[in-house]
């Protein structure tokens, strides 16, 4: 079997009309810019990667074709490269690719040619690394049983240059002997499962049946699915996934059949400048893809038609997205149920009175964004769907499920952004917080030294007999707060992983929500047995450092 999908053949970009498929394998000549942009639009080219990789061969073709006497010229080529680039708005590769060989446009059409060469040969290596992830992830997932995974449109060497993404994890899996049976959704309106899925399996001898997409939920219902293998076509910051429309459904379906659903794509496919999903252009395609098939129209004449060919997955519903890095994010699917765990911890906090009424909140991180209790809510009523998903870059909410954002969600994620942190315990304990409000400047930033006392090892510092805890001032406006934690912990990155807020309790965090609560926990204790002990009080060198020890 030919792994290549995209061949250059002096002066020619080769490969596989996929609208022929299964039926008749036809070959696709494409010599002239319109033509590869044609072939783009009609979908003779589709898949993120594969289309990415043909749009920087367009540039090529444009570039040998404006050359004179071995002089380019600049502005026509690169209006015929912004003319690729617009030839589909949804997935990102297409853009990515452009970008990167436009920019050897001023050295000459060799020089574009060569650049598009090395992405062409890296794009076989990329989809065969993040396969390789992803079929690990899988197998650590559901370990000890051959398995029957479900996906979803076509993610092969048809939609890319070589190998696949998620097919190409099957492809993985196939060879280490743990495919029981691939289940292929059709996907509607084209049929890209039927048609093309189907044929790449067959050729690659792994056994497969065929399904109609309004099946899928059925049959994980059933027992018929242990994972869900798909692509993407653009992955934004905070881990939300655009894909062939109908991937959003099977990642609520699998949510709640608790079944994995990861996703599977090159680096290319994350756009560091989109923070959401909600920022995504979806493209909507010509109403015949839908009111007919093959010419033959299945639907009365005039009929209206919403036909987006492409939907967006929010990042919590994704288990992990996997890239040639590994997993590049994980969402609350990831982590099972973290809300859960949340719920849990907050209410054994709120029992023994250190989250008293609706104070307090406990959050996770979750790659680009992280999940918290929501504002104004019991901690001691708090279930798994009180939760809120924000961005850790600014706070802002992605998932809200109905509820509001704590104002604290500012301290959160500046803790995320200073340090390592995957979560974060905010609590009200009376002791520490009463010596938070008597150490505690109302403007300024204080220091709590304490010295000689075994508890100090459990908060992790990074001397287990003196430990200076910051004291930060209550500011009525909390984004300042935050503000303030993160200078002073990016100023400070041998800090303790705990802190105090005069009059407004401590915070915590570490590598697990276990780890934060416990950090929470022993400081609390440290703080009983300073008031208990009643050991004389001094200040230090510094007129904002308050000094605790044996004396």
């Amino acid at each position: 079997m030919d792994d290549s999908s995209l061949i250059w053949d002096d002066g020619v970009l080769v490969t596989i009309d996929q609208r022929g498929l299964p039926h008749e394998v036809r070959e696709l000549r494409l010599g002239t810019v319109d033509a590869v942009i044609d072939a783009i639009k009609v979908l003779a080219i589709r898949g993120a990667p594969a289309i990415g990789i043909a749009g920087a061969f367009g540039v090529v073709i444009s570039a040998a074709a404006h050359t004179v006497d071995g002089v380019v010229d600049e502005a026509r080529v690169q209006a015929d490269a912004d003319r690729i680039a617009a030839a589909r708005p949804t997935a990102v590769n297409l853009a990515w690719a452009v970008r990167r060989v436009r920019a050897k446009v001023a050295e000459g059409a060799d020089a574009v040619l060569a650049e598009t060469l090395a992405m062409l040969a890296e794009d076989g290596r990329v989809n065969r690394a993040a396969a390789t992830h992803a079929a690990d992830l899988v197998q650590r997932l559901c370990p000890d049983r051959p398995l029957r995974v479900l996906t979803h449109c076509n993610t092969g060497r048809l939609a890319t240059s070589a190998f696949g993404t998620a097919i190409g994890a099957l492809r993985v899996l196939s060879e280490r002997g743990a495919i029981e049976n691939v289940l292929v959704d059709e996907t509607r309106p084209l049929l890209q499962g039927a048609r093309l899925t189907a044929w790449e399996l067959a050729e690659a001898g792994i056994p497969h049946r065929l399904t109609i997409d309004s099946a899928a939920a059925w049959a994980m219902a059933t027992g018929q699915v242990d994972c869900v293998l798909v692509g993407a076509d653009r992955v934004t910051v905070n881990g939300d996934v655009a894909n062939k429309i109908g991937t959003y459904s099977l990642a609520l379906a699998a949510l709640h059949h608790g079944i994995p659903f990861i996703v599977v794509a090159p680096e290319s496919t994350r756009d560091p400048n989109m923070a959401t999903g909600r920022d995504i252009v979806v493209e909507e395609r010509a109403a015949a893809e839908v009111t007919g098939f093959g010419g033959v129209a299945t639907a009365p004449e005039g009929t209206q038609v919403f036909n987006p060919a492409f939907d967006v997955t929010p990042g919590e519903l994704v288990t992990a997205v996997v890239t040639e890095s590994g997993v590049v994010h994980r969402g609350d699917a990831g982590d099972p149920l973290p809300g859960k765990e949340i719920a849990d911890i907050a209410r054994g906090l709120y029992a023994r009175g250190w989250m008293p009424g609706t104070a307090g909140n406990i959050s996770v991180r979750t790659g680009a964004t992280a999940v918290i209790t929501g504002s104004g809510l019991s901690k001691g009523e708090l279930t798994e769907r009180d939760m809120v998903t924000v961005l850790v870059a600014d706070s802002t909410p992605t998932a809200t499920g109905g509820r509001k954002p704590s104002a604290e969600t500012t301290i959160h994620t500046a803790a995320y952004r200073a340090t390592t942190a995957r979560a974060v315990v905010h609590i009200h304990p009376p002791y520490a917080t009463a010596l938070a409000t008597r150490v505690g400047s109302p403007d300024a930033v204080a220091t709590l030294r304490l010295a000689d006392y075994e508890l100090i090892k459990g908060l992790g510092g990074a001397d287990p007999a003196t430990i200076e805890i910051p004291v930060f001032p209550n500011w009525a406006n909390v984004p300042r707060i935050g503000a303030d934690i993160e200078r002073y912990l990016t100023d400070h990155p041998d800090a303790p992983p705990v802190l105090f807020i005069a009059g407004h309790g401590i915070t915590a965090w570490g590598d697990n929500l276990s780890q934060a609560r416990d950090r929470a926990e022993c400081l609390e204790a440290l703080c009983e047995l300073v008031a208990r002990t009643g050991r004389r009080e001094a200040f230090g060198a510094r007129e904002d450092t308050l000094e605790m020890g044996l004396t």
